[in-house]
This record gives structure tokens, C-alpha cells and sequence, in this order.
């Protein structure tokens, strides 16, 4: 238990990078109110103590993290906060150097030091809280961090350095994490790793994600279960099985492929050809009709000649992903790639990342076009002016599609899952009515 001061202590904990990062964040604030310290998160209210949950992912995640360091060191200078404290994938990876560039720092920890960031806080770890957790988002949907660590090779990821080999955390603690999630009023839960189709090798001793859901599935109250940032190579296609059978487990794969060019693929060590890819891709819609996949892309990798990117713009064409995100190559040292020369010149990286999102723009007009008339559940989000704001179930928060109702129609609620049907489109949103009023 911490010491009580004249002056109550009240931390801001600032979370940077992915969603990993937040149920990180979210699990520090669980511990910290447990230990009577008023929390918040991302604010700008007033609080003595500065938390930074820091991204190491690449260059412009990197650069982000060190300002915002430099920008709350500024601070504790003025006198505006007392405590600094730096935390995350940046703080593991470049401990000694922070330490020495930023001195104004109290103390920097690692990813997976929890314990020791309460310790110098004196505050207590306080294990009977595994399960329970403090959620950022809207209550109505949480990221649920199914394994921490990954033992891919991946010769352009710096994520194994960061955090560790990967291990999986047991189904039955999940479950819980679960239900406890939906006694707060959760109803999709978003699962999430560095590596989700590698889960339950370590524990289980093989691929265990379709066990996991069927067990998720059965938890009361929560209605959708989506998946996020699957590996395609030895992908356990019972997967596909309990999708088509389990109501609640949403038709939607998040499943980066990186690279459409056989030769861009084996220079990444991504263990897995183009033809296999598209493979997959084919037996999940034909297992599972109307499943929307999303995924990614590097371009600018080293040695990525103009041939090769068009194959990548090939690929995008015949696959017709649903949903697609692009990276430009940053050369991350300490990987295997940062012994390749970083030839591919930053303007080119980013003609080529254009050029593609313009390849997936008109595949995405056509797709959600071809949706008009379609009846569908949404999720309610929010409500922007004169519209509710939602997501079906084949639309993940903040980087997919949303569904535009009006308002006059019903009185709704954040949270609330409504019948529509969709009654026009554009290349990243449907607009839509309601079929039941509520």
C-alpha cells in the first residue's frame, strides 16, 4: 500500500502504439486503483505522477514515444508533475540509451514489468485481480490479449525483441478475464496477440484457438468474438469450422500477409508461398461465405524491385480483400533485415504504398456496393450530429468500415445491436436503415 501524503497522488497513464499496449495500460490502472491511487488515462487533467506506455514498433512509432517523453520530461522541469515513468515496447528496447538521453525519467521498465513499476510507486502487486480489468474503451467492446510474445523469425519485425517468446495464457483464466468483462457490459470481445494462431502450443501442445473460442463462446453476455493479427503459415483451419457454426464468433480475419511476390516473402522468412497463401484465403470463403478479411502489407522491403511490387498489386486484385492496411519499410536494427541495404528510397516506399490503398480503394467501393440492400446487425458505437454511428460484424473499431443510421428514426444507445438494412455505400462506410425501431 502506498504512503498517504498531504497531497493525494493521481497518475495519468499515456498509452502509445497498438492495442496490446492499452490492455497493458488497462492492466496497470486496474493494479494502481487497487492500490487506492486515482488513475486516469490519456488525460489532460491535472495529475502528479505521468506514466508513458511507450511503441518501439518502427521509425515513426519510435519517434512518437521519444517526443512524448521529451514532452512530459519538459514538464516535471516546470513543476507540473512530480513523478515521471516510462514503460513499454520503447523502454525495453532502449533502456540504456533513454536512460542516458533522458535522464529526467524516474525510472524506466520493461514490458513485462509490472510488478517493478508498482514496486517504485509502493504500490502492492495484487494477484487476485487476474481477470479483472479497468477497460479505456467503450464499454461495450474490449480487447481480450489471449498470449504475450511471439516465436516467429520474421526477418523485418523487432516485436520478438520486445516481448519474448510467446506464451499463451491458460483457457480457463480467459474465460474468466471474459466474464468479467461482460459483467461490465462488454458485448464484442476482441482478441488479440503478437501471434494469435500460434496460441495454446506451449500449454497445450498444439494449436488450440478453436477450443478457446467454443469456450468464449459459451460466456453470457458476450454476442461477437473477432479475431486480430493472425499468422497464415500452418493456420489451423478448425478455425474456419467453429466460424460457419458459432453464431458469436464474427465472420472477420485479421490476418497480415505482408507480400504477394514469392521472392519478397522468403526474403522475410514468412515460411509460406503465395500460392499457399491464396489457398487459404479460398478454403476460408468457401468455409465460411461472406467473411470479411482483413490484412496488411509491407512495401519498400529491401530489395523490392518494380516487378515484385507488381506482383503485390496482382495479388490485391485477384484476392479482392475486404479490408486492407499498408506499411512502408522501416529498417529496424537488431533485425535480420537490417544487414540488407534500405535501397528502396522513401519517396518510392511511399508511391508504392499510394498506389496500392488506390488498387484497394475501388475493390472496397465495389465491395461495400455490392451490400446495398443487404440486411445487417450493427453494433452502435456512437452518435455524430444527426447520425448513430456503428459497425457490423465484419467491421473492427477504429480502422474498418462504419454504418451510418439516422437519428430521427429511434432513440439508441451506445452499445445497442439493431437490425438495418443498407441503403447506400461509399469506399469505407455504408449508410443504412433501421428494420426495427427501438
Amino acid at each position: 500500500m502506498k504512503t498517504k501524503t498531504l497531497r493525494p497522488d493521481k497518475v495519468n497513464v499515456i498509452t502509445l502504439g497498438c492495442s496490446k499496449n492499452l490492455v497493458d495500460s488497462e492492466n496497470i490502472i486496474t493494479q494502481l486503483q487497487a492500490n487506492d491511487y486515482e488513475v486516469r488515462h490519456d488525460s489532460n487533467e491535472e495529475a502528479n505522477i505521468v506514466i508513458v506506455n511507450t511503441c518501439g514498433f518502427i521509425d515513426l512509432a519510435k519517434e512518437e514515444s521519444v517526443n512524448t517523453i521529451l514532452d512530459y520530461a519538459d514538464r516535471k522541469s516546470r513543476g507540473e508533475i512530480e513523478k515521471l515513468y516510462v514503460t513499454g515496447c520503447l523502454s525495453q528496447r532502449y533502456k540504456d540509451q533513454l536512460e542516458e538521453e533522458i535522464p529526467e525519467v524516474d525510472d524506466y521498465f520493461g514490458t513485462m514489468e509490472l510488478p517493478g513499476l508498482l514496486n517504485r510507486l509502493q504500490a502492492d502487486y495484487k494477484h487476485e485481480l487476474i481477470g479483472e480489468r479497468f477497460i479505456t474503451t467503450p464499454e461495450h467492446y474490449a480487447y481480450l490479449k489471449i498470449s504475450e510474445g511471439c516465436n516467429r523469425t520474421c526477418s523485418f519485425c523487432a516485436i520478438p525483441l520486445m516481448r519474448g517468446k510467446h506464451v499463451s495464457r491458460p483457457i480457463d483464466d480467459l474465460v474468466k478475464s471474459a466474464e468479467h468483462l461482460a459483467r461490465q457490459g462488454v458485448k464484442e470481445l476482441m482478441l488479440i496477440a503478437q501471434e494469435l494462431t500460434y496460441y495454446g502450443l506451449d500449454l497445450y501442445k498444439e494449436r488450440a484457438l478453436p477450443q478457446l473460442l467454443e469456450a468464449l463462446a459459451g460466456v453470457e453476455g458476450i454476442e461477437w468474438i473477432r479475431l486480430h493479427y493472425a499468422y497464415p503459415s500452418k493456420f489451423p483451419r478448425e478455425v474456419f469450422d467453429v466460424m460457419a457454426e458459432q453464431p458469436k464468433v464474427c465472420n472477420y480475419l485479421d490476418i497480415p500477409l505482408q507480400h504477394g511476390s514469392d521472392a519478397v516473402l522468403k526474403r522475410m522468412r514468412r515460411q509460406i508461398t503465395r500460392a499457399e497463401t491464396e489457398d487459404l484465403i479460398r478454403y476460408a470463403r468457401e468455409r465460411v461465405p461472406g467473411i470479411a478479411i482483413r490484412t496488411t502489407f509491407l512495401v519498400g522491403y529491401p530489395g523490392e524491385t518494380e516487378e515484385e511490387f507488381a506482383e503485390l498489386c496482382d495479388f490485391v486484385r485477384e484476392m479482392r480483400f475486404e479490408r486492407l492496411g499498408v506499411f512502408q519499410y522501416s529498417h529496424e536494427e537488431d533485425t535480420s533485415a537490417h544487414e540488407a541495404e534500405d535501397d528502396v528510397p522513401a519517396e518510392v516506399k511511399a508511391e508504392r504504398a499510394n498506389r496500392l490503398m488506390e488498387i484497394q480503394q475501388e475493390i472496397s467501393l465495389e465491395l461495400n456496393e455490392s451490400r446495398v440492400g443487404q440486411e445487417i446487425t450493427v453494433l452502435i458505437d456512437r452518435k455524430d450530429a444527426e447520425f448513430y454511428v456503428g459497425r457490423s460484424e465484419f467491421d473492427s473499431p477504429e480502422v474498418d468500415n462504419e454504418v451510418y443510421l439516422p437519428a430521427h428514426q429511434a432513440y439508441l444507445r451506445t452499445g445497442d445491436m439493431v437490425k438495418a438494412r443498407v441503403t447506400g455505400a461509399t469506399e469505407y462506410d455504408l449508410q443504412a436503415e433501421l428494420l426495427d425501431e427501438k
